[in-house]
């Protein structure tokens, strides 16, 4: 067995664990990666990669559909299904040489690709080498989880590492979960010719804001997704291609196939945390805010410290060890500035606190400003009216942003930049933006915090009739 003495070992190779890698090599370190499955993680293979090239293939269907809004004649799009995932392939393809194991190595990177479990505080083993360092972060990221119900484990089911291997689009697809995957595949699948089913325990996208999510639900179900919510399945049976859900109450969902997207775990079984004396819970490892864990030696970032599941929050992270592994800087994680989407048609994005947790915190202090996108001029020239957006202010700084619509993904970003860097709601209001874009429904917002202010107080009235006296 190789034994081998390092600064930096990171264990898994996801949007997390690569960034760490590299920016640890690249900055002088001595740095090994280990992974046992593929590189770039679920985001470039199963999640984040595959799931928005499908929803462009559903997109680019989908417009052959709406064109009679714009004086083209709209027709039944002829889909191939096969061709669809072929792209998904390619766009894989594409990215994955950025996450590839040569380009690693190229950058300094001692690559392992096994296994990786503790056998001490100090010191992890594969199949063929034993890594001792100075410090481990743990990047192995999450799984589908399968929640305990009866008969499912003896039916074949999908996942979202499963579901982009199919080359024959389902006819009658259930959906065990309404949350972010499952709600995006249902509509990407819809789409593309399937007949789709959801159901779920509690409501779609329950995290969300209500008045939100009910935009993405009443979108999915325009399109003929069948969206069952408040409704728990007790028993899971049949056999490939004849697929029975029994929910309570005794109705039964047919179904050719079924995936499941009911949460996710932690990828902690396989690392023996017991033996580095690293604390860890159903939700992930223990972390404290500077993502260290029980072991001073140890830390942990992505969807295995337990914090969120965005691959962008694991970049994140990854920057914050890197400052504080590399660099000695006390550098500590936020999550009042981590932006999330749902790139559903329309897309619902959220930054901060939605509306009902604004107003828990922050209580007569909080102002919440809300707009139609059809108060937008871009919006209107699209034909696509139909979104809000919300603005949770609290003395003058935004705490929380909802929007529901198109490119509810793109407009995140000034509140993004906003929040990481506690800006005021006037540097937006003060920005001038392109005509017409969706963005200035964002500007409005902001304005719209200032107006009352100006328009509606007696005083400013007074001074401007002072000023108007007094010029020439």
């Amino acid at each position: 067995m190789e034994v081998i003495e390092t600064d930096i070992c990171v264990i898994g190779a996801g949007s997390g664990g690569l960034s760490v890698a590299a920016g640890a090599a690249q900055m002088g370190a001595r740095t090994v990666l280990i992974e046992g499955h593929k590189m770039g993680g679920d985001c470039l293979n199963y999640g984040c990669v595959p799931s928005k090239a499908l929803l462009a293939a559903g997109k680019a269907a989908q417009a052959r559909r709406r064109g009679d809004a714009f004086g083209i004649a709209a027709g039944r799009p002829e889909v191939d299904f096969a061709a669809a995932m072929a792209h998904v392939a390619r766009t894989i393809a594409a990215i994955a040489p950025h996450d590839s194991e040569e380009r690693f190595t190229g950058l300094g990177v001692r690559v392992i690709r096994d296994w990786a479990r503790f056998v001490s505080p100090t010191e992890v083993a594969t199949g063929a080498h034993r890594i001792r360092a100075r410090r481990f972060v743990l990047a192995t990221g999450s799984s589908p989880m399968a929640p305990p119900i009866p008969g499912l484990d003896r039916v074949p089911y999908l996942t979202n590492e499963t579901i982009f291997e199919q080359r024959d689009c389902p006819r009658q697809l259930l959906i065990l979960g309404g949350g972010p995957i499952g709600m995006e595949m249902a509509q990407a699948h819809r789409r593309l010719g399937a007949e789709v089913t959801v159901i779920e325990a509690a409501t779609a996208l329950v995290r969300e804001d209500p008045e939100a999510a009910a935009q993405v639900v009443r979108a999915l179900r325009a399109e003929g997704v069948q969206i069952v919510e408040r409704t728990q399945v007790e028993r899971v049976a049949g056999r490939a291609g004849a697929i029975e859900l029994q929910v309570k109450g005794g109705t039964i969902f047919l179904g050719t196939h079924l995936l499941v997207a009911a949460g996710r775990v932690p990828n902690i079984d396989r690392l023996n945390l017991d033996a580095a004396g690293v604390a860890h819970t159903q939700a992930g490892v223990t972390v404290d805010a500077r993502l260290r864990s029980t072991n001073r030696r140890v830390y942990a970032i992505g969807d295995v410290a337990g914090r969120g599941q965005f691959t962008h929050l694991a970049g994140y992270h990854a920057g914050i060890v890197i400052r504080a592994v590399l660099l000695g800087l006390p550098a500590k994680a936020r999550a009042d500035h981590i932006p999330r989407v749902t790139f559903t048609d329309p897309e619902l994005a959220q930054i901060g606190l939605t509306e009902a947790e604004a107003r828990k915190t922050h209580g007569a202090r909080l102002e919440v400003i809300r707009l139609d996108y059809g108060q937008n001029d871009r919006a209107q020239t699209e034909g696509r009216t139909e979104g809000l957006l919300k603005l949770m202010v609290h003395r003058g700084r935004p705490v929380g942003v909802t929007i529901a619509g198109p490119a509810a993904c793109e407009m995140i970003a000034p509140w993004a930049l906003m929040m990481a860097n506690r800006m005021k709601l006037g540097a937006l209001a003060g920005t001038v933006l392109p005509y017409p874009t969706l963005s200035e429904l964002s500007k409005r917002a902001a304005g719209a915090y200032f107006s009352p202010k100006l328009f509606d107080n007696p005083w400013i009235k007074r001074v401007v009739r002072a000023v108007q006296r007094l010029l020439p």
